[in-house]
């Protein structure tokens, strides 16, 4: 077992859910049949939203170009949600858990003491690609949210985040990508439609089939068909 003090200019995260947390690391410390499933989903689960915008890129292709829009500002949005929520994390420096409370099990090593825990960057990212696909897609963003809860809640059954990282990290990527992702639909939408035209086109623009050319029996069908 080990213990150790959050630092005096940090976020103290114990004192605000530290009891929930060490609740749930506990119950991962009796579900090992459960371990490695989670681990594994908490450490690639992330490209799982990569899959999802891409499914959503393909439709779009067919669905206009506010669709797109919204498709095309999806990565933007989780960028600058990212970017937000790491500043957030140097202004308030709160310990990682590993290091605030005792604890005798954690399925995921202890991070860098300069790797703070408030708010949760994976939790962060997966609500705003889930934010974003349900603007462009309901029953994709469904999948896509579900998934993201599941990355908020696996990341405090490895041990990495206080639940309450989880719900701020998830506020974060949920109002940034909500705010850019429809102020692109409001805004870039005639940029979207002339890149349309252009040698991009391909990549927006679904091509219509051509219509196939009657074999010549059919046409002779025809033509008896007509006298």
């Amino acid at each position: 077992m080990t213990t150790s003090s959050p630092p005096a200019t940090g976020l103290d995260g114990a004192a605000i859910d530290g009891g929930l947390y060490t609740d749930v690391t506990n119950f991962a410390r009796d579900t090992h049949w459960l371990n490695e499933p989670v681990a594994v989903f908490s450490d690639i689960g992330m490209g799982l939203f990569a899959l999802f915008l891409l499914v959503a890129w393909w439709r779009a292709r067919r669905q206009g170009t506010t669709v797109m829009t919204a498709v095309l500002a999806t990565p933007f949005a989780v960028i600058l949600a990212y970017a937000l929520n790491s500043g957030i994390k140097n202004v308030f420096q709160e310990p990682r858990p590993c290091r605030a409370l005792p604890h005798d099990f954690l399925i995921e090593a202890c991070p860098p003491v300069d790797d703070y825990a408030f708010p949760s960057n994976h939790t962060t990212v997966a609500f705003a690609f889930a934010a974003a696909l349900l603007l462009i897609s309901r029953w994709l963003g469904s999948i896509a949210l579900l998934t993201a809860v599941t990355m908020g809640a696996s990341r405090v059954y490895v041990g990495a985040h206080y639940p309450h990282d989880v719900g701020v990290g998830a506020l974060v990527g949920t109002v940034v990508t909500l705010i850019v992702v429809l102020l692109a639909r409001r805004l870039a939408v005639p940029l979207v439609e002339r890149m349309s035209t252009g040698p991009l086109s391909p990549l927006l623009v679904a091509r219509t089939a051509k219509r196939a050319r009657p074999s010549a029996r059919a046409s002779r069908a025809a033509a008896r068909a007509r006298v």
